[in-house]
């Protein structure tokens, strides 16, 4: 029975997005139940991507790619996939009419991983931001906002800004995993072997001026989306506050984390704030 697999599926992408991100899937939690499925299916979906790019170096990250992308064609094309993450996926991009060109440009992105390795303008780092970050929050908003396309319409810019600024802060607090293991310079006119504190508060000066225009999109949110959303926000500033407060050789030579102590705090004092009307 279709509907047994399609149950199967979605509870394989509830289980990829738990593995691998404890703060997202937290977040996740706090959403209402009617969408939660559907931010799943997304996440695992795009995390399966990231990982062929990211992780699997003792295989042919081509070939596994490429694979991968064959089948995503056929899953959206055939509304069916044995490959029960993309399975979950197609049913989420079809039911609210995930645009094809969101995919593309996520694939896109996807795939310069495999041979680029530095961003030398920021028309090209940009370029990359929108296909691998960008996108991902306009996927997660056409599920947030149920077909409305007045709603998306008005919240699309703030949900690209937040989307912008989560993927930067993971660039900056991941500046070592990327430049040493996989040699990757993410941020143009920037050199990573001699980051200093001007260089730094740049780019985070630059974060946060993504976050504040994905806040005032947080707070137009329909009410099953907007608590979710912006305990991820608060999860990601924290992060950024964090990267602040950090020596900018202490960031290039570390992965900087919040602690589960902090993120059970961070989910009680924005609570509160949610329920105050004080985001």
């Amino acid at each position: 029975m279709k509907a047994l697999f399609d149950t199967v599926s979605y509870h394989c992408s509830k289980i990829v997005t738990r593995s691998y991100s404890t703060s997202f899937s937290l977040a996740t939690k706090m959403l209402a139940k009617s969408i939660r499925d559907d931010i799943y299916n997304i996440y695992g979906f795009v995390r399966f991507a990231d990982e062929i790019v990211d992780s699997f170096h003792d295989y042919d990250k081509n070939t596994l790619f490429n694979d991968f992308s064959v089948d995503l064609e056929k899953a959206l094309e055939h509304k069916i996939s044995l490959n029960p993450i993309l399975n979950s996926f197609q049913h989420t991009y079809h039911q609210y009419g995930i645009e094809k060109h969101m995919v593309d440009s996520f694939m896109k992105s996807m795939e310069l991983d495999l041979h680029k390795s530095k961003y030398l303008t920021q028309e090209e780092f940009k370029t990359y931001i929108y296909g691998s970050a960008d996108v991902v929050g306009l996927m997660c908003l056409k599920v947030f906002v149920k077909g409305d396309n007045n709603k998306y319409n008005e919240l699309k810019d703030s949900a690209m800004s937040l989307g912008s600024a989560f993927q930067k802060v993971n660039f900056l607090r991941d500046l070592k995993a990327d430049h040493e293991g996989l040699n990757r310079t993410y941020f143009p006119n920037t050199d990573l072997n001699n980051l200093d504190e001007k260089s730094k508060l740049e780019i985070i000066n630059d974060i946060e001026e993504d976050f504040a225009k994905g806040l005032q999109g947080i707070k137009m949110l329909p009410i099953e989306a907007k608590f979710g959303v912006f305990m991820a926000y608060r999860y990601y500033h924290q992060l950024l506050k964090k990267l602040k407060k950090t020596p900018a050789l202490q960031i290039k030579n570390t992965r900087i984390r919040v602690a589960n102590v902090k993120k059970i705090e961070l989910l009680m004092r924005s609570y509160v704030k949610y329920q105050l009307n004080l985001l």
